[in-house]
């Protein structure tokens, strides 16, 4: 087999704790030719670059103790967890000696420990039950010395057992290894249902499609693969179904569901050209779609993959508990040799047991090893931050990476761009006045004509303010009281004109009237007063006479206003607006949302030198954009949000933000934040725990009040507690 530079992936089996992860990493780092590796305990994806064969790093990780599992199309074969904890333990043999050990254990549980009644058969069983379930780990313990070199949980684990032996305490002994054996296990089952949040986005996709295939005249279905669909074909969704690719509507009008991908609550009408994403669910209507991407680059699989590379970007606290764990586990060494020998050897204290009842130093040395375990420590870190992001992707909010999450902790000002964010980024008709309307305040007959009048003359244009002027008749009922216009030209300067039943209207800039076409001092003042609000007023004329303007104007979201409140209570103090637009367009936006900082006409660099002035005077700063033309101030920002992911931008959006809002709800903004604010009091909650509890039974072992069985029932029971603690972060929803 040849060698290669190139990256490697592969997928390792059995790990039940991020020590796991970690010998492993130690592993295959030392193999001739690796430049580096890293094992991602959460994903359990193993990267390893530089010259070496494949082969070679799949048959460490088994010298190891684990396994690589194969990967087929792109699918991993392995399934998920099984559904109940006993299933987990005979999955695989060494928990299945485990749990053996465990019903061997019970004897002397029950007549030494609690009774204190003595016999030969309960000692044999209890060191029947320590070679069971310790055999698997003294095995790691020495494998991590032999190959890694290093001193890690399981040779702590296996020195504690022998000694034990070594002093008669047979129960104690054959019940630290059961105990951690299925405490491991527990690790292992809970990590691998919170690695199932990830798995279960990929089911909201169907493997199959309703392919439209024509052959002359006749079409007819065809149910194939999705893999097998190419860019171009059609297929049918039918009510209730799952969309099964990304693409466009070619007819058919229906409500879609697309909460799996952007987190939006309500049903979103999909026409003809209406893009729709993979993984939504369809309302009552059939629908031709035309697929626009393949199924391994769809909106949905590029979000799972994102997902999954988040989860192997360590945040900071993270890497620092692991930092120190590596530290931590040889220092527990030592510490435990000094426990057993200095004070026998300076204070004259018994090393070993002097009777039943009284534990010798030595004794208290093991049980030392025992109690200061790191693996509670070390899993209460990445188990709530693949909760929290995992959580975060179902509700439309795709986090690129733990760090990003931690940042978002610290930040207190955030910056927003004004159009495409705060703001709709597209043109809508926001007023209607007939030159010949008595109530200026509400529509009438005569204001209907003008917009049916425009309408017509628009009808085949595609210039945005001409989207605007349809969708406003449409939505009025007015956009088919004219025919199409015949003979329409747009004309340099003064706008676009056309014949409509015998009149020749013209609808054009509040420049080109003043200087053309008579109007009211009223309807120059209004249009003035437009105009300097940021609206565009487009006044229509029929036959040379003025009849009315239609104003259009980029609106606020409906979600902007909420948004900003909801902000504020999530902790942020300082918002401030970003526009190249003018001051006074800016200050009109601003006042309807709640944004009191407002900084307009800002070319791209102005708004970089307005988000470093921001980090100069309050820290860090988050970036709120559309993804793409605000990219300098967002590669600026400590923390960069792009919105409208699976909307706008697509591609664009999702790869150069460090968060990426899949709808154009800005809504999940303070949801966000308050998720980075859950999930940093969790890790700093499980990290108290973790030593907390620690240090209690520490206590005890030393004043000679902790048994070794105590102390790995504690370890077990924390590290439980956090992995628990954290996955409540999957049901989050503030």
């Amino acid at each position: 087999m040849e060698t290669t530079n190139a990256e490697l992936t592969f997928k390792v089996t059995g790990l039940d704790c991020a020590n796991c992860a970690k010998s492993v990493e130690t592993g295959v780092s030392q193999l001739a030719g690796v430049q580096s590796c890293e094992l991602t305990f959460t994903s359990e994806k193993l990267r390893v670059s530089g010259d070496v064969e494949p082969q070679t790093v799949i048959n460490r990780v088994r010298e190891l103790g684990f396994d690589v599992a194969t990967e087929t199309e792109g699918q991993p074969t392995t399934a998920g967890s099984p559904p109940n904890f006993l299933q987990f333990l005979w999955r695989r043999l060494d928990t299945r000696l485990a749990l053996i050990g465990a019903l061997l254990i019970v004897p002397g549980l029950i007549f030494e420990e609690l009774l204190g009644i003595n016999h030969p058969l309960i000692d044999v069983a209890s060191l029947a039950a320590m070679v069971l379930a310790g055999w698997p780990i003294a095995r790691s313990a020495w494998r991590a010395i032999k190959i890694n070199r290093e001193i890690n949980i399981n040779v702590l684990m296996t020195i504690a057992a022998l000694g034990a032996v070594v002093i008669g305490a047979y129960t104690e002994a054959g019940m630290v290894m059961v105990l951690f054996a299925i405490g491991e296990a527990l690790e292992g089952y809970t990590a691998d249902r919170a690695r199932d949040s990830i798995r279960s986005l990929m089911e909201v996709v169907p493997q199959e499609a309703i392919r439209l295939d024509s052959h002359g005249e006749h079409t007819h279905e065809t149910r194939v693969n999705v893999r097998d669909l190419r860019v171009g074909d059609v297929i049918v969704v039918k009510p209730g179904d799952r969309i099964p690719m990304d693409g466009r509507v070619r007819a058919g009008n229906s409500a879609v569901n697309q909460a799996p991908i952007t987190g939006e609550s309500k049903l979103i009408d999909k026409t003809p050209d209406s893009e729709i994403f993979a993984g939504s669910i369809n309302g009552e209507g059939v629908l031709e779609v035309e697929v626009t991407r393949l199924a391994e680059d769809n909106t949905i699989s590029r979000l799972i993959a994102m997902v999954e590379e988040a989860q192997e970007k360590r945040a900071p606290s993270q890497r620092f508990i692991d930092k120190f764990a590596a530290i931590y586990t040889p220092a527990v060494m030592v510490l435990a040799l000094l426990v057993a020998v200095i004070p026998p050897l300076l204070f004259d204290q018994p090393f070993w047991n002097p009777d039943p009842e009284t534990f010798g130093w030595l004794y208290r040395g093991l049980a030392l090893l025992v109690v200061a375990c790191p693996c509670a420590l070390v899993i209460s870190t990445p188990v709530s931050v693949i909760s929290a992001i995992s959580n975060a992707a179902r509700q439309g909010v795709l986090i690129k990476g733990g760090a990003y999450l931690e940042a978002l902790n610290r930040i207190t000002t955030v910056a927003l761009d004004k159009t495409g964010t705060l703001t709709q980024g597209r043109p809508n008709v926001v007023a209607v006045r007939s030159a010949a309307c008595t109530d200026p305040d509400s529509s009438c007959a005569a204001c209907e004509d003008v917009l049916a009048l425009a309408s017509a003359v628009e009808r085949r244009s595609e210039h945005p303010l001409a989207h605007a002027i349809l969708s406003e008749a449409g939505m009025r009922g007015v956009r088919e009281s004219y025919p199409a216009a015949s003979g329409v030209q747009a004309l340099t300067g003064r706008g676009v004109t056309g014949e409509v039943n015998g009149q020749q209207i013209l609808i054009g800039s509040h420049t080109y009237f003043d200087a053309s076409v008579a109007h009211s001092d009223g309807d120059c003042q209004a249009a003035q007063d437009d105009a300097q609000q940021g609206y565009t007023p487009l006044m229509v004329e029929s036959n040379g006479e003025y009849v009315g303007t239609i104003t259009v104007a980029d609106t606020v979201r409906a979600s902007s206003q909420a948004a900003m409140k909801a902000l504020q209570r999530s902790g942020v103090k300082r918002l401030v607006m970003l526009t190249g637009d003018n001051q006074a367009a800016a200050e009109s936006i601003a006042a309807q949302i709640g944004v009191t900082d407002v900084r307009a006409e800002l070319l791209p660099e102005d708004k970089v030198a307005a988000v470093r002035q921001l980090q100069a005077d309050y820290g860090a700063v988050a970036m709120v954009g559309d993804g793409i033309n605000d990219a300098p101030a967002l590669a600026t920002a400590d923390v960069s949000i792009a919105i409208g992911g699976a909307s706008g931008g697509t591609t664009q959006a999702m790869e150069t933000a460090d968060i990426t809002l899949m709808s154009d709800n800005l809504g999940k903004l303070a949801f966000l934040f308050n998720l980075s604010r859950a999930t940093m009091r969790t890790i700093s909650t499980n990290v108290i725990l973790s030593i907390g509890i620690k240090l209690v039974f520490l206590a005890l072992v030393i004043v000679g009040l902790g048994t070794m069985w105590m102390a790995v029932l504690a370890d077990v029971g924390v590290s439980l507690l956090v992995t628990l603690n954290g996955m409540r972060l999957t049901r989050y929803r503030r």
